[in-house]
């Protein structure tokens, strides 16, 4: 809320003070020094509702979060960023860190609180000998890959280019080369973090090893990150792959065959099932626009003259209503999905990890995505192992290395839709229908809001007593806690008496 006196409203002039939400529950007045004294600490205009540019700052993915933050700051350095963060911890403000806005519980706002936008400090610094990507925390996906394969080289990043590369990295991250790599934390070999006492600090295996540790799957727990130092492969600029998919009277065929497929697959190939309904594009045939489908995504990132022989299986299915399956550029691979989640819609979702495909759970999601209501509705099977599963449990936060699969139940529909609230309790539902068959816990970067402690617990594992203590040792007043929050063991408050 905007607070200005009666003279200043008669006037038209800007408000001259500002309530933002408090780390101790209620607003914080920040009165007109404050906020110069705020503004004196950035090369870029403090933002407020109204201004220019404020709409695009705020903007996140999903439209069913309707948070507002009170403020907005676009630091361009680790030093803006550090003089912030005192700034808040000074005023005891809620605080929050956008990068590129596109997780699914609006963990880029903190409601009425100060936010960082981050979007300035969006540079990529490849160094292709070494195999280093030096990258910002404003970063989308694309700006990474784009970037990267102009020398034939690429990272674990996301399969939708839009997403920022802070976010999904701070929560381990996962896409098409994940079998191959590991998790995008995996191949993390330093940062920059500004931790809550206001310093700048590298972070890696040598150095505040275990704050190293904790980034690698709770970074945003722990501090404000202000460069990614990232590994690079060997890959592309050249992969095989693209969407297939056939009629849904041929699910139950093809998902045994995709089970047959993941059980065998060169950690080279990827490949993701997708029931779908076809949307009204021009790729796809007009007599299956508006059918449910049975649909793989597909990335083989391995030697191209392998083609044949490696998709063998996904061509013996035969048949197929789209075929958009060829050789073509990665970072066209990379970028393949970026319409199906246009930003602005409502996104809900439901997933967990899977150990196997059993007959019992292949069968529930057929019958599910049969009687599914939701036009935009997706039930997806992201094949990982591989590269994953080789790591100890405890090589770096983000765990579960055993995980072999990511089910999810996935729901998208325009902001009004009167039955919105029809289509979550389908979504839960569906859910809980899948829930015998999976591992019982979830990937943290795929949490929704309204999913509680017990889940944040159970994506951590045997790791989350360890995550307590590194979150007591850098963040004693849980400053950070506009995310999935794991709280320090005794609040410096607390025990300050305040």
């Amino acid at each position: 809320m905007i607070r200005e006196s009666n003279k200043a409203a008669e006037a038209g002039s800007r408000p001259t003070e500002v309530e933002v939400g408090g780390l101790d529950g209620f607003p914080v007045i920040l009165t007109s020094v404050d906020l110069a004294k705020l503004a004196s600490l950035l090369a870029e205009p403090v933002l407020r509702p109204g201004d220019s540019g404020w709409g695009s700052a705020v903007l996140l993915w999903n439209g069913l979060v309707t948070k507002e933050p009170a403020l907005v700051v676009q630091p361009t350095s680790a030093r803006e960023v550090s003089a912030v963060v005192m700034f808040a911890a000074e005023h005891r403000l809620q605080i929050s860190t956008k990068g590129g806005g596109h997780n699914i519980a609006g963990t880029a706002i903190a409601d009425r609180g100060l936010m960082l936008d981050m979007s300035r400090m969006n540079s990529v610094e490849v160094d292709p000998a070494a195999r280093l990507a030096q990258v910002g925390p404003g970063c989308l996906l694309q700006d990474v890959d784009r970037a990267t394969q102009e020398h034939g080289l690429a990272t674990v990043l996301g399969f939708i280019s839009e997403v920022g590369v802070a976010g999904l990295t701070l929560g381990g991250g996962l896409g098409y080369l994940t079998r191959r790599f590991g998790w995008t934390v995996d191949n993390l070999e330093d940062v920059e973090i500004v931790t809550s006492d206001g310093l700048v600090r590298t972070a890696s295996r040598k150095e505040n090893p275990d704050l190293f540790w904790g980034v690698r799957g709770a970074g945003a727990n722990l501090g404000v990150v202000t460069r990614f130092a990232l590994r690079l492969h060997q890959v592309g600029p050249t992969v095989y792959g693209g969407l297939i998919a056939w009629p849904f009277e041929r699910t139950d065929e093809i998902l045994g065959t995709y089970r047959t497929i993941t059980s065998r697959a060169p950690r080279e190939l990827a490949v993701w099932l997708i029931l779908m309904t076809a949307p009204a594009e021009p790729f796809i045939p007009v007599r299956w626009q508006g059918k449910k489908l049975c649909a793989m995504a597909v990335c083989y990132s391995g030697e191209l003259q392998n083609v044949p022989e490696v998709m063998a299986s996904i061509r013996e299915i035969g048949d197929p209503a789209v075929d958009l399956l060829a050789e073509q550029p990665y970072t066209q691979v990379q970028s393949y999905l970026d319409d199906s989640e246009p930003k602005g819609l409502h996104y809900y979702w439901k997933t967990e990890y899977a150990d196997g495909l059993s007959d019992g759970l292949l069968s529930t999601i057929r019958e599910l995505f049969d009687g599914c209501p939701i036009e935009g509705a997706e039930l997806g099977i992201l094949h990982l192992a591989g590269a994953l599963n080789e790591h100890p449990e405890d090589d770096g936060a983000v765990g579960n290395r055993n995980a072999r699969y990511v089910i999810g139940s996935n729901g998208m529909w325009d902001p009004g839709d009167p039955a919105a609230n029809t289509y979550r309790t389908w979504i839960r539902e569906s859910w809980e229908r899948q829930r015998p068959f999976t591992a019982g816990r979830s990937y943290i970067n795929f949490q929704t809001a309204d999913e509680g402690q017990q889940q944040v617990r159970a994506a951590y594992g045997t790791n989350y007593e360890r995550l307590v203590q590194v979150k007591t040792k850098y963040d004693p007043d849980n400053l950070f806690r506009t995310n999935r929050n794991i709280a320090p063991s005794v609040p410096a408050s607390e025990s300050r008496g305040g």
